[in-house]
């Protein structure tokens, strides 16, 4: 039996993808290991990211270390897949020739072909988990038609594609039968799901059928473009109990010159009347976005109206990117990079700064508060979990003291919150 590890860089979307391939290959009596750190296996998959340029560096700098262990003979073949692939194969392959083959972002079958097996259509829902075994991430669509000013999404993935709602619905039961307890719903864009196939969005209705799968229990909606956000999606999270109270919305910025200048199709009039209508309609909410500072033509004016909607929105969860150059884009090739390093690096300081303090305020309101929390890990004597205002790997977590009893990963317990950091809350089990 050979040994194939799929090494995932990237975003979760790249995660799902993976464990697709890997369930194909399991398929075919190989034994399949993810492992980003360690590159011993017959055949080596690389997934690469190729979104910003730091991520292109972390992809190049995995495909060198393997190929590295290729020349020594320690790898049978080396696999290259994916974002990074899909853009630049061409330039690659002189560079690399210790790399067998380069695949693009859809290519998923020729990479089976090529490692002599035919891509199972039955098999298309299956899925091995590279996640620990509670909690998947469910991707509903691929692509984007937004064309956002500064994203190479669309050049790289193509238009929006929405997956048929028999499939997703079927994925999430095999899911459910293999214990996932949460299931994290993406796509480049999941408010727009369904529009391509049926006419209409009907993210909301696929929301509620998910409800209906037994074994799930909570379901967290990330990457909701807040153009056009439909209310019935609001409507159907404030009444159906599995669905988190969080929502992953990037605005990326509120100024109307930066927003006109991405290219955004929202003001920021828009933008708060949002987040008015879902803090409204879900008093408990928690609401996560990202932010984009130094884009071409951000003034010090700019800038300031950002952190004052930081200030007013007062967002739970937050992150923020400098921008950085995409070859393709409209910003690349119809604007000027103008903004120094220096001050786009003091751009995201000053507003990490501002996050903190409202984190930790907001962490601190739930001291004495009980809370229910999916156990994810043990560190030492202390476990480690999330409540449902929480995603894994990009939120804060919950540092529980079980007061000696042993707790189970993918269980739910009720905790009593005891302290805070900025970024982490305190407990003792109930």
């Amino acid at each position: 039996m050979k040994k194939i590890n799929i090494i995932t860089l990237g975003c979760s979307k790249n995660t799902v993808d993976s464990e697709h391939l890997a369930a194909q290959l399991a398929a075919m009596n190989y034994k399949v290991v993810f492992d980003s750190d360690h590159t011993d296996a017959d055949v080596v998959v690389i997934n690469t990211c190729g979104f910003i340029g730091d991520a292109k560096q972390e992809s190049i700098d995995t495909i060198l270390r393997a190929a590295m262990l290729k020349q020594a003979g320690k790898i049978e073949e080396l696999f290259v897949v994916g974002c990074l692939s899909q853009r630049y194969a061409d330039e690659l392959r002189p560079e690399l020739p210790e790399v067998d083959d380069f695949f693009g972002v859809n290519d998923w079958a020729d990479i089976v072909a090529r490692l002599g097996a035919k891509w199972q259509r039955e098999q298309e829902v299956e899925r091995e988990l590279s996640t620990p075994s509670h909690y998947a991430y469910l991707k509903i669509a691929e692509g984007c038609n937004w064309m956002c000013g500064y994203c190479a999404i669309p050049l790289i993935r193509g238009r929006h594609r929405s997956v048929p709602m028999e499939d997703i619905l079927a994925e999430a039961e095999r899911l459910a039968r293999k214990g996932v307890k949460e299931l994290m719903v993406i796509a480049q864009d999941t408010t727009y799901y369904g529009l391509d196939l049926y006419g209409r969005r009907r993210l909301a209705e696929l929301l509620e059928q998910l409800c209906r799968i037994d074994g799930i229990e909570w379901i967290r909606l990330h990457y909701a473009y807040p153009t056009e956000f439909p209310d019935d999606v609001i409507e159907v999270m404030s009444r159906e109990k599995k669905i988190c109270r969080y929502l992953d919305i990037p605005f990326q910025h509120i100024s109307d010159n930066q927003l006109a200048a991405m290219k955004r199709r929202h003001t920021k009039e828009d933008a708060y009347r949002l987040v008015r209508k879902l803090r409204d309609a879900i008093p408990d909410i928690a609401l996560r976005t990202t932010l984009l500072v130094g884009y071409p033509g951000e003034s010090e004016s700019d800038f300031e109206e950002l952190q004052q909607f930081v200030k007013d929105c007062r967002f739970e969860r937050l992150g923020v990117f400098a921008y950085s150059e995409e070859e393709g884009t409209y910003s690349a090739t119809r604007l000027t990079d103008d903004v120094p390093a220096d001050v786009k690096q003091s751009r995201v300081d000053r507003i990490m700064r501002l996050q903190e303090r409202i984190s930790l305020e907001s962490n601190a309101r739930r001291i004495g508060q009980h809370m229910r929390v999916i156990i994810d890990r043990k560190e030492g004597e202390f476990y480690v979990g999330r409540s449902e205002y929480d995603s894994p790997e990009v939120d804060q977590e919950i540092i529980i003291d079980s007061c000696g009893r042993r707790l189970y990963r993918g269980r739910f317990y009720d905790v009593h919150i005891t302290d805070c950091e900025d970024y982490d809350l305190y407990a003792e089990l109930v």
